[in-house]
């Protein structure tokens, strides 16, 4: 078999989940303060989809990245970081014209004022992706294609292929998985779009099978404020519909099935970020597994408190004997669960052990 033949079957063998979109290089500070004091900064990798990947091939799935990278040292950095997390690269393009993303960003909560983020990605590789740039068998081979709103702001090449993969038609194969991830800046940096945001993210969403969106960003994108029930009124077409109520919780609607709500675990965080991207990667692992409902909340919730629980945007993911028994706890023990760091590797020797149980 050739290189080129062996490479052509890698792409298309199956694999659990297959995500597309831009990872880049992130600089984090040594310190807190403002970037334009902080003297030096860490070197790791941020990006939505591959966050996503990353925590469902820890958590044991199979996954594969479909993306374009510069042909430059922070585009091996990417591939190899990732790919050492377990994910398939084996479908990410190397340009020799367009640098790799990167940004930094401060060390305070991103909800604050105080918080900066600064991207350099204007241009970058991954975003001219557009139809027929990327490997359209990679794309294909998942049991799930996971998508997000980060990548249709790009560009508009990237936008022309995300909506081509999220056209409903009956060959479209994976189900198809998209987190709203309304992000009116980067909208607004890619030229002019942010007017016209809502309206392209409802129509990519209405034609997905699985969309995550939370009541803030449903609120801002689209001015829609009365819970999952109105939320569902603008989106009934995908089959599932997750809506994550901040630290109250997510509820789940389903076409045939009554609304199931699960409230979020207490947890001593550590950093706030790379918890949405978690969520989804165990809500996905989940319906992987076809779990119920509730169950595939809880497991968004477990894999958000790791997350919640370490300082980066990745987290291992605690052990799935682990996570199935506490999901499978009665309600009033997971309403008064509390998880701290280090959670995920301190698992009880005993099923019925009840160290990470404590009352507030």
């Amino acid at each position: 078999m050739t290189a080129q033949a062996a490479a052509t079957a890698a792409a298309q063998a199956a694999v659990d989940v297959v995500a597309l979109g831009e990872s880049m290089v992130t600089f984090l500070p040594a310190r807190p303060g403002r970037l334009a004091d902080v003297p030096s900064f860490d070197r790791g990798i941020g990006g939505a989809e591959s966050n996503v990947l990353c925590a469902l091939a820890a958590a044991g799935h199979t996954t594969r990245w479909v993306s374009r990278v510069g042909a430059d040292g922070f585009g091996d950095h990417l591939v190899e970081s990732i790919a050492r997390c377990g994910v398939d690269t084996s479908a990410v393009g190397r340009d020799p014209h367009r640098p790799t993303g990167i940004y930094f960003r401060t060390a305070d909560d991103r909800s604050t004022d105080a918080h900066e983020v600064v991207y350099y990605r204007a241009g970058s590789a991954a975003s001219a992706m557009a139809p027929g740039s990327v490997d359209e068998d990679a794309l294909a081979s998942g049991r799930v294609l996971h998508l997000s709103g980060i990548t249709p702001a790009l560009s508009a090449g990237c936008l022309d292929l995300v909506r081509h993969l999220c056209t409903r038609r009956v060959d479209r194969g994976p189900l198809v998985s998209f987190d709203v991830n309304y992000r009116p800046r980067l909208w607004k940096d890619a030229g002019g779009g942010s007017a016209h945001a809502p309206g392209v993210l409802l129509g990519l969403a209405r034609g997905a099978d699985l969309v995550f969106v939370g009541e803030d960003e449903a609120a801002a994108a689209w001015g829609v404020t009365g819970g999952p029930a109105a939320l569902r009124a603008v989106l009934p077409e995908p089959d599932t519909l997750v809506v994550k109520q901040g630290g109250r919780g997510a509820t789940v609607l389903r076409h045939g099935e009554d609304p199931v709500f699960q409230p979020a675990l207490r947890v001593d965080v550590v950093a706030p970020v790379g918890a949405g991207d978690a969520f989804a990667a165990g809500f996905l692992s989940a319906t992987l597994r076809d779990l119920p409902a509730d169950r595939r909340l809880r497991h968004g919730h477990l894999m958000a408190a790791a997350a919640l629980t370490v300082p980066g945007d990745l987290a291992a993911p605690p052990a799935r004997p682990h996570a199935d028994r506490l999901a499978a706890l009665d309600d009033a023990a997971w309403e008064t669960l509390r998880l701290g760091p280090g959670w995920t590797a301190n698992a009880p020797e005993e099923p019925g052990a009840d160290e990470e149980v404590r009352t507030p």
